[in-house]
């Protein structure tokens, strides 16, 4: 009788949680909505929101970025909705931007842009998955991801490659291990709501406090959820 009860508690918890996210996830969907009202290309646009794509925190979050900080170089691990979102601020004239896309599928590259497509300042660059080990746990990375660092991007969209059951994602790490101290960043982790995304984004914090660089985060919660991370100089993004 007792497993039966506790069985039944666990189950109204998730259902609790699952309504609460599910509510959670329209009012921001709301508030997205009215965040882009001033900008009839992007209200326009044909935006596939959820499942594999990011939620719509994640967009909102993205969008008040763009609007409120103009991010000059661009860095997104992972070709989908969020290139398309990106690509149509800069060809609207809303940003400009240098914006690089890490892809490992020619097969997927070429489905996308055959129905979108990105701006000249929009460029994929093909890297091919390999397998790492991380603390012992098997993760999916981008190979030689060091190349591809310049450091005067600003923003980090992290939402590839495949996601990994531990240390999700973990590339973002070798890039922040050659950030210098005064660096300018802002970081999106989307699925924070997954261990393997929360391990990762552990990690960085903790790379980043032993290269003495401060650094706040917040999580946004909606269907799924969204780590921020980013300097100081960008603390009031922390209040939106």
């Amino acid at each position: 009788m007792i497993k039966k009860i506790k069985s039944l508690i666990n189950e109204f918890r998730d259902k609790h949680d699952k309504t609460q996210n599910q509510l959670a996830e329209i009012e921001w969907a709301n508030i997205y909505h009215d965040s882009i009202n001033n900008k009839p290309e992007i209200k326009s646009l044909s935006l596939n929101v959820g499942r594999w794509a990011g939620n719509y925190s994640f967009f909102y979050l993205l969008s008040r970025i763009l609007d409120d900080f103009e991010p000059k170089k661009i860095l997104e691990f992972g070709l989908g909705e969020s290139s398309k979102f990106i690509g149509a601020h800069i060809s609207a004239g809303y940003i400009n931007s240098r914006h690089k896309i890490i892809e490992h599928d020619d097969e997927w590259q070429s489905h996308f842009l055959s129905r979108c497509q990105l701006p000249d300042s929009s460029e994929i660059i093909k890297l091919n998955l390999t397998e790492a080990l991380i603390e012992n746990h098997k993760v999916i990375s981008y190979e030689n991801v060091e190349k591809v660092y310049d450091e005067d991007v600003e923003l980090f969209i992290v939402d590839g490659p495949f996601g990994s059951p531990r240390f999700s994602r973990f590339d973002i790490i070798a890039l922040v291990k050659l950030f210098i101290k005064d660096k300018k960043f802002i970081i999106i982790i989307d699925d924070y709501q997954r261990v393997g995304e929360k391990d990762t984004c552990r990690k960085l914090l903790t790379v980043l406090k032993e290269k003495n660089i401060d650094a706040q985060h917040t999580v946004f919660s909606g269907n799924k959820k969204q780590m921020l991370i980013s300097s100081n100089h960008y603390r009031f993004l922390h209040s939106i």
